[in-house]
């Protein structure tokens, strides 16, 4: 889970730089296509192509609708925000999947978790400061990406009960390429070596990122494996201070352990 959250970095600094160059629709084309032959390979190795059957249509289709939402905002955050910014309100989506699981999923929702969702929101507060002469509006971007991705994660579960978690990744691969090819006639720029070379490492790390991230829990006590993806967090400061010389000031450090105390409770008391 700690490798996974590190990768996960990884993989929005090489984003990141992308899109400083490319547009949205390209980077996020290339890079899913890079990302589909890995997972193609995966399921070739592992002789698991029963594995991509799809039991759940109309489920599927809304999870992949989400999925391309998410990666939109998230790829859109990280062209205007610091990455340690746009981890930490990103990292916020436990709460909304907390807050929405009793109307989709069915759960009931302890008042020990109720405080976690307080406590969470107060950390999300901290850090965007509405109304402050410190506001961006580029910070609700990031909170639409993590509202979206909380989406994703509630539809990814209701999936689970039904369909495997490769055929989850390889279908939302193909809707999100496939809507991104649609982004070409907008103006594509040509590759070059080096940025074929990036395109390709980018695409290695969005799967590798997903699939150790949906192994930890498989492999290990979910309860006590899921809270070290928050260390998301501290690679996302360390790669951010390293790669772009960004440094997260003291309410972004307030409020990113505020949520990640508040998603540590949630996860503890599930």
């Amino acid at each position: 889970m700690i490798l996974g959250a590190g990768v996960l970095s990884m993989n929005d600094d090489a984003s990141k730089y992308l899109a400083e160059s490319y547009p949205m629709g390209q980077v996020l084309a290339l890079r899913q296509i890079a990302a589909l032959l890995m997972i193609m390979a995966y399921v070739w190795w592992t002789k698991s192509w029963n594995d991509l059957r799809i039991n759940n249509r109309s489920g599927y289709t809304w999870r992949a609708a989400i999925h391309v939402g998410s990666a939109i905002l998230i790829i859109w955050a990280l062209t205007l925000l610091p990455i340690a910014t746009v981890t930490t309100i990103v990292f916020s989506s436990p709460i909304i999947v907390l807050v929405f699981s009793m109307r989709v999923v069915g759960e009931s929702v302890s008042w020990w978790r109720w405080i976690a969702v307080v406590i969470g929101f107060a950390g999300v507060l901290i850090i965007i400061r509405p109304g402050s002469v410190s506001f961006e509006w580029a910070l609700l971007v990031a909170v639409a990406a993590a509202f979206v991705s909380g989406f994703r994660d509630l539809m990814t579960r209701r999936l689970s009960r039904t369909d495997t978690s490769i055929s989850m990744l390889f279908w939302a691969s193909v809707l999100l390429i496939v809507l991104s090819l649609f982004t070409i006639p907008l103006g594509w720029k040509p590759l070059t070596l080096a940025s074929s070379f990036w395109f390709i490492f980018n695409g290695l790390l969005n799967a590798s990122a997903h699939f150790l991230m949906i192994e930890a829990p498989r492999l290990g006590d979910a309860a006590l494996v899921s809270p070290f993806r928050y260390t998301a967090v501290l690679w996302a400061t360390l790669t951010g201070f390293l790669v772009w010389h960004e440094f997260p000031d003291s309410p972004l450090m307030i409020g990113a352990t505020m949520l990640i105390i508040s998603g540590v409770m949630i996860i503890r008391r599930q």
